[in-house]
């Protein structure tokens, strides 16, 4: 049993978070005083010259508002919270965007879905890497790498741009101009969270890549960027790593600021309200079974996340089989609330489909409802492993699938449809590896995701997997496929045992022998994830019986695509026209629609939020 109550409920019953969504009443704090609304005292007690350039930011925002609702007489509601700004999700966006609206003078309210002690985003339970570009470097040269990312619409492949037009000028200008301040914004919330540089452009085919001067980093509180195996939520914050450090970071601004920001612990917001002259004035949500009127006196900002646990979206937005062919290991509380609340709202949609994902293992005993919860499987494509589909094949260079560029699109040859047998051949498709590879490490992550958390339990040398019949195993080639054949549901009979013992023979007698991969160009040079050093090995055969096989589907941290917004962040309708107070920010409304360097979300986590913030600051209190 894990230290985690709700993840001992989902293991062991398969139940989804609506049941824990309810219960412990708000915490009471001065920002939910409607005696607040409209301050404009500075929490933190920042400079003249730091109030200043804040007044500036938002005088900014307001300029580009055009809002036509900024004081339209509101219809008549009766209220039980309010403060100037609501905001909707309590993970990285929504933490960044709340931070941002108290140092711009605004009370706050983050409604949350679920308890203070068992508070999981997918923010904290990432890999907590997030991009920075060197403020010294090109900014010319910055927008058009972010625009090759975000659209696509400059290279000379792409026929037309992943973003609307309408936009995609306003997005790249406002990102460009506030990515650059992530690394400080980040260390200016806690002088004890240490960002550790990792890289550059994931994408130096791409313009402005070199100049740009474009930086990634990891996150830790000590000098390290892999934290201890199975955290815990209780655990000191100097102990952690990852996504776990950088929340902890975005957790320590937020506390910071609790004159001005309150959390509303299991409070999940259910609607938007609306004036008569269509602004949003506020939020209806729910808390211990009854309902609650929360009033947004400038405006709401959704950040909830995507809606990778939601089986209606899934069916309806990815690819492939929805259900069976898909699984997922960030937060179980994505739903795609923001995205339906926003819809019904009138919200324009971009891009549902896309998610970053790419070749991982969904387990098959822990569900919410029907949906299998996966995990973070950084080993495929690791020495001593191939790929097969589910006839027992080789379809792409395994190394590929964790590794970036490649690794949050490699889910692509997942969900590959042959079109003349009209399945997925590669749905699903199996990581092949031997005992030797078993005992050498974890397959899975565990230090961060779904193992690492305790959601699935998971061993170091991978027994318990093994032992619950989650990886198969055979003692010769022929019994492991007969074993795939036979007993894998979701293989439907199609693996054949010859086909397979002849993928392993080749790649064990003439690709280990002569350490070249004629098919598909595979190499055994590795790159540190960490310190980008690139080693050569050689190939490790998968000859040391028994062998193994672990089911793999398509998947990631989350999914990307939803609420078309401007460059300011405001929620645009289908005639491309704002909905007046109404801003998003996070994978629920993503700017990198087109490809996805390792660390987006986080990045635009804490830019997309703070714009969202300044943007509604600049609106003008209604009555």
């Amino acid at each position: 049993m894990s230290k985690n109550k709700y993840v001992d409920d989902v293991v062991e019953h398969g139940l989804s978070r609506r049941k824990f969504l309810f219960g412990t009443g708000i915490v009471a704090g001065g920002a939910a005083l409607a005696g607040l609304a409209g301050c404009s005292s500075n929490a933190q007690g920042a400079s003249a010259a730091e109030q200043s350039s804040s007044e500036a930011q938002s005088a900014s925002a307001a300029e580009q508002s055009g809002s036509d609702v900024q004081a339209a007489p509101a219809t008549d509601q009766s209220w039980d919270m309010e403060a100037d700004v609501v905001i909707v999700g309590y993970g990285g966006a929504g933490a960044c965007a709340a931070i941002e609206a108290a140092d711009l003078g605004n009370s706050v309210i983050v409604l949350e879905k679920n308890p203070e002690d068992n508070h999981f985003s997918n923010t904290l339970m990432s890999g907590g890497i997030f991009h920075s570009p060197d403020p010294d470097g090109d900014p010319e040269a910055l927008k058009s790498y972010l625009r090759a990312m975000f659209s696509g619409d400059n290279l000379p492949t792409k026929s037309e741009g992943e973003q609307s037009p309408e936009f995609v000028d306003g997005i790249v200008d406002r990102f460009a101009e506030m990515v650059v301040e992530n690394k400080d914004f980040l260390t200016s919330l806690d002088p004890d969270y240490n960002p550790i540089e990792r890289g550059g452009a994931a994408f130096p085919q791409f313009p402005g890549a070199e100049e740009s001067g474009y930086k990634s980093y990891n996150s830790s509180y000590g000098n390290s960027a892999t934290g201890p195996k199975f955290p815990t939520l209780d655990m000191d914050k100097y102990d952690t790593a990852a996504g776990f450090a950088v929340f902890n970071c975005m957790r320590t601004g937020v506390e910071d600021r609790e004159d001005m920001i309150t959390i509303a612990w299991e409070t999940p917001g259910q609607s938007l309200i609306k004036n008569d002259a269509g602004g949003v004035i506020g939020v209806v949500a729910t808390q211990g079974g009854a309902e609650v009127r929360v009033k947004a006196a400038k405006g709401v900002i959704l950040t909830t996340g995507g809606y990778e646990y939601s089986l209606e979206m899934r069916r309806a937005f990815l690819e492939g089989p929805g259900i069976t062919g898909w699984a997922f290991y960030g937060t179980t509380s994505n739903t795609g609330d923001g995205i339906r609340m926003g819809a019904e709202a009138g919200a324009q949609l971009a891009k549902v489909g896309k998610a970053a994902s790419r070749l991982i293992f969904a387990c098959p005993d822990v569900k919410v409802g029907d949906m299998e919860v996966g995990s973070i499987t950084d080993s495929v494509g690791s020495a001593g492993t191939i790929v097969v589909d589910s006839y027992g094949k080789r379809f792409m260079n395994e190394g590929l699938i964790s590794t970036d560029p490649s690794r949050y699109f490699s889910y692509k040859n997942a969900v590959h449809m042959d079109i003349e047998t009209l399945e997925f051949p590669n749905l699903p498709s199996y990581m092949i590896f031997d005992e030797t590879r078993r005992l050498e490490s974890s397959l899975v992550n565990l230090t961060l995701s779904t193992c690492g958390f305790g959601f699935i339990e998971w061993d170091e040398e991978n027994q318990i997997p093994v032992d619950k019949g989650w990886i198969l195993k055979g003692e010769t080639f022929e019994e492991l496929a007969e074993k795939i054949r036979d007993t894998h549901e979701l293989n439907k009979g199609r693996m054949d045992p010859e086909t397979f013992a002849a993928t392993l023979a080749n790649y064990n007698d003439v690709i280990v022998a002569t350490g070249v991969d004629e098919e598909f160009g595979r190499t055994s040079a590795k790159k540190d994830p960490i310190t980008g050093e690139v080693v050569d090995a050689g190939f490790q055969p998968i000859a040391d019986g028994p062998f193994y096989a672990m089911p793999l589907v398509a998947g990631g941290p989350n999914t990307k695509g939803g609420l078309q917004t401007d460059g300011e962040r405001r929620v645009v309708g289908w005639d491309n026209q704002p909905i007046p107070r109404l801003y998003s920010a996070g994978e629920m409304s993503s700017t990198f629609m087109w490809v996805y360097q390792g660390g987006g979300i986080i990045t635009e986590c804490i830019t997309c939020g703070r714009i969202a913030a300044q943007s509604v600051s600049a609106e003008t209190p209604w009555e």
